[in-house]
């Protein structure tokens, strides 16, 4: 009655992997939220420790901070690109369309080797393993007793 062991999963399968499925795209948009923050924190930062402080001053590129958020920026558009467009087009039905054409060239080849195997090396029929179990099927002598 108050055992541990009889509890029974009260969410379908189904259920629980259209749950799955929406707990890891929330934590993909947190993570591009996450990814903006730091972001603007970081190029607020750039933009005081070259221009106010003169830090980095010396480089060979004058304005080098403009370059580094740029590029920041760029890595940025490529995560939310790959947030919102490349999980629409490879998402969960495309993972699971994949699957299944690998399971069909894994099905197809194994049968494929299933063959190959029974034509290099086929099995004696039926019949003849019964009669060569018969023929073996002598009554077991027992060895004389020495005394």
């Amino acid at each position: 009655m108050f055992s541990k062991a009889n509890k029974k999963e009260r969410i379908d399968p189904d259920q629980k992997a259209l749950y799955e499925h929406a707990h890891a795209r929330i934590k993909q948009k947190k993570r591009l939220m996450w990814h903006f923050i730091v972001f603007l924190i970081g190029s607020v930062f750039l933009i005081i420790i070259n221009p106010i402080l003169g830090i980095g001053n010396e480089f060979f590129i004058k304005d080098w901070f403009v370059w580094a958020i740029l590029i920041w920026a760029f890595l940025f558009f490529i995560h939310l690109f790959n947030v919102f467009v490349m999980k629409r087009f490879m998402g969960k039905e495309w993972e699971s369309a994949q699957l299944d054409k690998l399971r069909a060239k894994q099905e197809k080849r194994i049968a494929q080797l299933e063959q190959k195997v029974e034509k290099e090396l086929p099995l004696p029929n039926e019949a003849a393993q019964e009669s060569d179990i018969k023929k073996n099927d002598t009554p077991h002598q027992t060895p004389p007793e020495i005394e």
